[in-house]
């Protein structure tokens, strides 16, 4: 049995397209290709043929991966989500008080985590150390670069 995976309407749509693109899409083509080096005669010595298959492969574990993580996901309603806390989807102004500088950070899933769009994994280590903080609350964070002091300045959706 799989994680449940939590995500936001837009990351559960994104989801559904990037299965049906490689369903529809990368499928048809990748068969195409075996098709065609297939036609060019020995399979044995077929370079061509052995990559198209190995794509092949690739392609299908991903989409069984996906669409097991689509079966599994579940979107998230904000009108639901407590604002005294941190949570997924929350947006969260933290202060780095080693650097003495604010950034903003959204927690989101794994799958959806983009860091340069300021969105964390709630898996991240900041993102884990956040995830049922207050506001106000000042939280000591270990990352690869050492520890990290973060102050939590406001929390909203």
């Amino acid at each position: 049995m799989s994680d449940i995976v939590y995500l936001t309407k837009e990351g559960y749509e994104n989801l559904k397209k990037e299965i049906e693109q490689l369903q529809k899409v990368q499928r048809p083509a990748i068969s195409a290709q075996i098709a065609e080096a297939r036609d060019k005669g020995d399979l044995s010595e077929n370079a061509e043929y052995d990559a198209a298959k190995e794509a092949q492969g690739l392609l299908e574990a991903k989409i069984a991966k996906l669409t097991e993580m689509f079966a599994n996901a579940r979107i998230i309603d904000e009108t639901k989500l407590d604002v005294t806390k941190v949570n997924l989807l929350s947006k969260v102004i933290v202060k780095n008080l080693n650097a003495n500088r604010e950034m903003e950070y959204m927690i989101v899933s794994e799958k959806e985590a983009d860091m340069k769009l300021g969105k964390i994994s709630s898996k991240s280590a900041i993102g884990a150390g956040l995830i049922g903080k207050t506001k106000g609350d000042i939280v000591e964070i270990t990352v690869p670069a050492g520890v990290v002091k973060l102050e939590i300045l406001s929390i909203s959706l």
